[in-house]
């Protein structure tokens, strides 16, 4: 194993030790090392590593503004080099990203820009697995989603 996919492993260990913290309810903590791993990727950093890492960061968020900034950021990241965009671990990201924006579009009042990323994560469901992730996390929650937009 080389040096550079050593690093690149580490890295995204050290990310999902975060969304470990995260998960476990200590969202100070894991914004402090998303952060922290922010500043030493950089942003020329790989586009993976960048995608996942602000698609994590943005949960940490207690603002709903600074929420969109770093899911916003995931999307720049996600729709970097075409190389990235090709990359299957990439696409698989387009759907939840895509509905994450959605959901800080309806907090932040915004139903036009909602409906819109909806469409786009709707249109992007193919590139996830047929697992519990795919179909009962991200199908689902747009489905929701879909249906408190009508609701307004």
């Amino acid at each position: 194993m080389g040096q550079r996919e050593v690093a690149e492993n580490g890295v995204l260990t050290r990310i999902g030790q975060a969304v470990m913290l995260l998960h476990g309810g200590d969202r100070e903590e894991a914004r402090n090392r998303f952060g922290e791993l922010w500043t030493e990727i950089g942003e020329s950093g790989d586009p993976l590593h960048r995608c996942t890492l602000a698609h994590y960061m943005a949960d940490t968020q207690d603002d709903p503004c600074d929420e969109l900034a770093w899911d916003l950021r995931a999307l720049t990241a996600a729709e970097g080099p075409a190389t990235a965009r090709a990359s299957p671990a990439v696409r698989a990201f387009y759907p939840s990203l895509h509905l994450n924006l959605a959901a800080d579009y309806v907090k932040l009042q915004r139903p036009d820009a909602a409906r819109l990323h909806l469409s786009r994560a709707r249109a992007a469901v193919n590139a996830l697995g047929d697992d519990g992730h795919g179909n009962d996390g991200v199908r689902t929650a747009i489905g929701r989603l879909e249906r408190d937009l009508l609701d307004e």
